[in-house]
Parts: C-alpha cells; structure tokens; sequence
C-alpha cells in the first residue's frame, strides 16, 4: 500500500505586498484506493495545498514535511514528483498551442514510465479512453486545451489520469464549470482511472455534487489554512445545508 503523509506543512505565497502565509499546519495521510475530499470557503488554501504539492515554484514550504513511500517529495523537482506516481488536475488547466494532444500523452507517458508505449498499442488506449470520456477522436490531433471548452478541457485533464496511472491523483475543483452531463461523465472517468490502479485521491472541491457521483471516505474542512474538521461523507452532506459560517465565526 502507498501512502503520501502530509505532516504540519505551511505553505507561503509572494504578493505584491509581501509573503503572505496561506497554510498553517495541515496533516493529512492519504492511502492507496482512499478519497479524500477537501471541502472549503475561497481563500481557504484548498489550492494552496494542491499546488504546493505539485511543486508550484510560486509557493514556498516553509516548514513541515510531505512523504510518498517514505520518500521527501518536496526534495523532488517538478517531473521528479509526477514519476514518483503524483498527478496533479488543474482548475485552469493551460493551453500549449502547437503541441497535439497525442504527442503530449505520448511523451508524458514515456517521462512517468522510462520507456515509450508500444505505438499500436497506445493509440488503442487513446481512442479508447477518450471514447469512455465521451471525446471526439478528432481532439488526439488538436493542440493542447487550444480553443477547449471548459467541459472539453477537464476532460482532457482525466484522460490524463488514466493513461498515465498515477498512485496519487490530486483534483483541484475539476467539477467548476461543467454542466450535470458533463460531470456525470468526468466523475465516471475519475472512478475508472482510482479503481484502475487502486489510486489515492485528493478531491479538492466547493460543492457536494461531484461527490454523489466519486463518494469520498474522508471529508475535511479547510479553514483558514487549517483543517477545521474531518469526517466521512455525511460531513459533506451537512456543509450543503449550513454552509461554512460556523467555521469563519470561530477562525475570526
């Protein structure tokens, strides 16, 4: 079994009027095949702890630890960590224009594995991924996110989570933006590409109707750059119907 132990991290950020700290000591342990949901107001850090994760050379650890295996991820330069198994969904995911989406698969895939997928094989895999993800075959030949819809470009982003196979899978709020069709099929896709590989999921999000479709074991409640409080999926179900007032009230 993997884990990655984020163990009393604290996370700055540059600002035009200085370093602003945004986490204040979050410990989080993350399984194999566990989801994770993290649940928050805006300005919370919810991203802040997704970013940093990945490597975000915008912020700053500036103390605490994060390990997956046992191994400091945070010595790890950016494509260090996505080899050791970390991935990372974007809530703006960028557009790379003149790069095709197939060859951004391919060579991605060839960086997190050492070696190039059989060429027959792979575009079997590509078309077949993107027929689940209901994507026309035609978006293999176009530029990365190039003239994406929103909808087009979160699902481009689980198409990558399932050819690449990560151990660690974190979403930063890819349901914004997408219609009730849309995240039906992008939380399909989600569930394929955790039970594929037995992933941890890290599922950052404002709402619960991602997580009728990807049912979290844990719910934790950001506030303030802190964990508020943890629970199961109930949580979630009761943050819905107070909202997080409570918590803002007492971190004020």
């Amino acid at each position: 079994m993997s884990t990655l132990e984020i163990c009393d991290l604290h996370v700055s950020v540059g600002t035009k009027d200085g370093t602003k700290q945004i986490l204040r000591g979050v410990d989080l342990v993350i399984a194999s095949g566990q989801t994770h949901a993290i649940m928050g107001p805006n300005g919370s850090g919810k991203s802040t702890l997704a970013y940093a994760l990945a490597g975000h050379p915008k912020y700053e650890v500036t103390s605490g630890s994060v390990r997956l295996d046992g191994e400091d991820l945070l010595a790890m330069s950016v494509d260090e960590r996505a080899r050791a198994g970390l991935f990372l969904a974007m809530q703006y995911p960028v557009e790379v224009p003149g790069v095709s989406v197939s060859n951004f698969l391919r060579t991605a895939k060839t960086a997190v594995d050492g070696k190039a997928p059989p060429l027959r094989t792979w575009v079997k895999d590509i078309k077949a991924a993107m027929a689940d993800l209901r994507m026309d075959a035609a978006f293999a030949e176009r530029s990365v996110n190039d003239g994406f819809s929103g909808g087009e470009k979160k699902r481009h982003e689980i198409l990558q989570m399932q050819l690449l196979r990560p151990r660690f899978a974190v979403l930063d709020e890819t349901d914004s933006g997408l219609d009730v069709d849309a995240l039906r099929v992008v939380s399909e896709g989600i569930n394929r590409a955790r039970e594929a590989n037995d992933a941890g999921l890290l599922l950052i999000t404002h709402y619960t109707r991602i997580l009728r479709y990807v049912r979290p074991d844990y719910v934790h409640v950001f506030v303030a750059g802190r964990i508020a409080e943890e629970g199961g999926p109930e949580l979630a179900d009761q943050l819905e119907a107070e909202g997080y007032d409570r918590f803002e009230q007492v971190s004020a």
